[in-house]
């Protein structure tokens, strides 16, 4: 699918740049949001991916007061369900927290964390690489 960027002018729809553009992707290519029979939704994925790979960020650290614990979830961190054997794990980077596989996952398979917000791992260390 593809799509254009347009400029409106005078309620006359004017194509000013026929640049073409990447719709927004709320997960990195490889996962999608599916029926989870853990408990509603979940991310899977569509392709086989390695142990201590980086996945992405799955909240912003926000200090309004406004949300749970001072972060915002994002679709990653939103749609992630808990198991007591998960595959991923949770960690801190700056303002963020990222989450990173704990094995190797098989395409097709459900992520899961094992819920310990209050404490994210102190296991990894953020650097340039993650």
């Amino acid at each position: 699918m593809e799509f254009y960027s347009y400029c409106y002018y005078n309620d006359f729809n004017f194509i000013i740049n026929m640049t073409k553009i990447e719709p927004y992707r709320p997960l990195p290519r490889t996962l999608y949001i599916g029926n989870s029979p853990i408990e509603g939704n979940g991310i899977f994925t569509t392709e086989h991916i390695n142990k201590n790979e980086n996945l992405g960020i799955s909240h912003i650290k926000n200090n309004s007061g406004d949300f749970h614990n001072d972060y915002i979830r994002t679709p990653l961190g939103g749609f992630i369900n808990h198991s007591e054997e998960p595959n991923c794990d949770l960690y801190e980077c700056g303002e963020y927290l990222k989450i990173k596989t704990i094995k190797n996952i098989k395409s097709g398979d459900e992520l899961t964390l094992n819920y310990t917000f209050h404490k994210p791992c102190k296991n990894y260390v953020c650097d340039s690489t993650n």
